[in-house]
């Protein structure tokens, strides 16, 4: 699986509590939406492409889960896909044939009939385009589909793969009209059409706006009538600005730590009518060693930095508690989620670290450096390393420094084995083990660092896919972490939680900010 654009961005909005509790600003404004119960959302992420064959970054993957239907979805709060598009669907001949019926009645916002050709069309669409920034590797398992009639579908798969509903439950599902998408080519004149619970009324570089779909037919129930979608860009000021001036109503993906645990320990917060809202995440970021270089590529010094590194502190000290410490590939809330890391390496303990490196034969101080980047991964990325080298350096057995480079030469760098440790970060596809697994142990790694365990390529992967039974995959998922825990090709670091600050007459918020990573519009009331 190539390495694609859901790699974790960065929630930026430095500044935004010190402006909300200086008191400055309005309560209310008057700005597009700001009139009856629409309501007005600003966010840090740009929206990279309005055509689902196309978009693989947070900012697009919203606008299609909000515009688009797909056969399947994730509930609120739920982790196991269920009917939408689809009045039912189902597996058989293995998991390597999975059928779906479609609901009744189904039109595009165009008012097209939307039927099985324009799913087969959607998915044939994403395929043969294959853009670079798109979602066709996540589709990878599909050998054919058929549809034998025009609300049947069937999907036949080349290998057995259980989570093929996860997959299309995901943005990568989203259905187009095959009349307004041309077969080879992205359409490019920023324009959707959809099945979902929300139409693109306009798009551009600093605002997208939605109304709701009189047509939409689905489980999703809007409790409010549109949505105008304010682009920042990356600039935190202008975010905290327009909160503070009651432009907008929600402040979501623009908040640091220091923001959001300032916000969090305020006395004056409520007073000023402004609520944090958290929700469960499956966001994560790693250390990643490089297997051949000449200093982690062996065992016992990445074992050493394994006993060494402490989570404890960076989640307490960095990220305020804005995050968890993760003691495995799979995070928690996640079906087969273990605590591997844990479990082998245990505290921080210098003994033992000195005792990994003697054993591997090293008694003098072990250079090294730490390669960072300074917003891709958060704002706080450079800090978090430079409390790791200290940590690593206070042991006595390191001498260790960080590095950081702009995001397009890092990629280039670690592409060109140029780093021995560096940052990852990883924004789930769709909430199972599956993603947290394949993508960075599976054949050609998106993690670029040379790892490979053809126990983990050969049988527990092809084993854990062809489950149906999620729940059944436990003990191969447990093996998995056990023994990437043992080999260390990466370093587990922490589990992010999800945050917005909204004014208090905004309520639903709960549910948009769950391990699906789906921002849901239809849940958000305002009034």
């Amino acid at each position: 699986m190539k390495a694609r654009n859901k790699w974790l961005t960065a929630p930026l909005a430095a500044g935004l509590s010190a402006a909300l509790l200086s008191g400055c600003g309005t309560e209310q404004g008057s700005g597009s939406g700001g009139s009856g119960d629409g309501i007005r959302v600003g966010m840090s992420d740009e929206i990279l492409a309005t055509d689902p064959a196309a978009g693989y970054d947070p900012g697009s993957w919203l606008l299609f889960n909000n515009v688009f239907q797909s056969l399947l979805a994730f509930p609120k709060g739920g982790s196991e896909p269920e009917p939408e598009a689809a009045d039912k669907c189902e597996f058989s001949a293995g998991s390597k044939v999975y059928t779906c019926t479609l609901r009744d009645g189904l039109t595009f916002s165009n008012g097209n009939k939307l039927t099985s050709e324009d799913v087969k069309y959607s998915f044939e669409r994403a395929l043969k385009i294959a853009d670079p920034s798109g979602p066709a590797p996540l589709l990878s398992t599909i050998q054919s589909i058929e549809t034998p009639d025009e609300k049947t579908v069937v999907f036949r798969l080349k290998v057995p793969d259980a989570t093929f509903p996860s997959k299309i439950a995901s943005g990568a599902g989203s259905i187009v009209d095959h009349h307004d998408y041309p077969a080879d080519a992205l359409r490019t004149d920023g324009k959707a059409t959809g099945s979902g619970p929300y139409k693109l009324d306009s798009f551009g570089e600093s605002e997208a706006t939605f109304s709701a779909n009189p047509g939409y037919k689905g489980n999703a129930k809007p409790k409010n009538g549109a949505v105008t979608l304010k682009l920042y860009r990356g600039d935190r000021a202008a975010l905290a600005k327009a909160f503070t001036d009651g432009d907008i109503d929600v402040a979501y993906r623009g908040l640091s730590a220091d923001d959001i645990s300032a916000l969090e320990n305020s006395a004056t917060t409520a007073d000023k009518g402004i609520e944090v809202v958290t929700g469960s995440s499956a966001e994560v970021q790693h250390l990643v060693f490089n297997m051949k270089d000449p200093v982690v590529g062996k065992l016992g010094v990445r074992k050493a930095i394994a006993h060494l590194v402490d989570r404890e502190a960076l989640v307490e000290n960095v990220y305020k508690s804005t995050a968890t410490p993760l003691y495995s590939i799979v995070p928690a809330g996640i079906a087969g989620h273990n605590t591997a890391f844990y479990d082998a390496y245990g505290t921080p303990d210098t003994a033992k670290a000195k005792k990994a490196l003697r054993s591997a034969g090293i008694t003098d101080k072990v250079k090294l450096t730490l390669w960072s980047t300074p917003s891709r991964y958060g704002p706080a990325t450079d800090q978090e390393l430079k409390a790791i080298a200290e940590q690593l350096n206070a042991s006595g057995l390191f001498d260790a420094d960080v590095k950081s480079v702009a995001f397009d030469q890092y990629e280039k760098d670690i592409a060109a084995g140029k780093y021995g440790v560096y940052v990852k970060g990883w924004v789930p596809d769709y909430p199972d083990a599956d993603n947290f697994t394949s993508p960075f142990f599976g054949e050609g790694n998106v993690l670029g660092n040379h790892y490979e365990n053809r126990t983990i390529t050969g049988t527990l992967l092809p084993e854990t896919a062809a489950v149906a039974d999620r729940a059944g995959t436990a003990d191969e998922y447990g093996r998995l972490q056990d023994l990437v825990a043992e080999e260390l090709p990466v370093l587990p670091l922490w589990q992010g939680k999800q945050y917005a600050v909204a004014r208090e007459d905004v309520t639903g918020l709960e549910w948009t900010l769950d391990a699906s990573t789906v921002f849901r519009f239809w849940e958000i009331r305002k009034g």
